[in-house]
């Protein structure tokens, strides 16, 4: 009975894996085509600079299929697991949206900043990974996803790649290891106010 309820998922799971990934395949050949048509396909220097190698953008329309692929899949692992918890499903789908468009918006708003020379967001971007990382997990799937999204029409594949993972690394340490200390001391602190009101 569990064995003809799982292969139909799998399945399921597989063909919802292979359209998002075909979609963004779509999505920068269709860019990667037209940026050759406007002058030649674009290439990004290492942290912006003149000195360091250039990566072309080529190298996003092999990279993003496969990225796509895989944190598709880690992310249709991990609600597999949360769901076998007794997690209702439309509040997991809905949870792995919001971090998706968190995280393209991140990027989309990293992107303009820069193309238009908004140096005070900019130079507030470090802060606000640590407020965001405090309140959700920035190192899931979906949202690096979503960040690599918003960022590669200004960056490429590579760069926004390399970021974000760099992102995540402290969002992990953030999330998993800050945030609960801070929760535990903040519960405390009231609890220690609701028992001595008069202190």
């Amino acid at each position: 009975m569990m064995m003809n309820q799982v292969a139909p998922q799998r399945q399921h799971r597989t063909k919802t894996k292979a359209f998002i990934t075909g979609s963004v395949t779509v999505f920068i050949f269709c860019f990667l085509f037209w940026e050759h048509g406007q002058g030649g396909v674009g290439s990004h220097h290492l942290l912006a600079q003149q000195s360091l190698p250039a990566i072309s953008n080529w190298w996003g329309g092999l990279l993003l299929p496969v990225l796509t692929w895989y944190l598709v899949g880690r992310t249709e692992k991990r609600l597999g697991h949360q769901a076998s918890q007794v997690k209702p499903w439309s509040s997991l789908r809905s949870q792995v949206l919001r971090l998706f468009i968190t995280g393209l918006v991140l990027g989309v708003l990293i992107a303009v900043s820069f193309s238009n020379g908004y140096s005070l967001f900019l130079d507030n971007v470090p802060y606000l990974i640590v407020a965001l990382s405090l309140l959700i997990p920035i190192y899931y799937a979906e949202f690096i996803l979503g960040f690599i999204l918003g960022m590669t029409v200004t960056f490429g594949v590579i760069l926004p790649t390399l970021f974000i993972l760099l992102l995540a690394g402290i969002g992990f340490l953030i999330y998993r290891f800050i945030r609960p200390m801070i929760m535990k001391l903040t519960l405390k602190l009231m609890y220690s106010l609701h028992k001595n009101p008069n202190r």
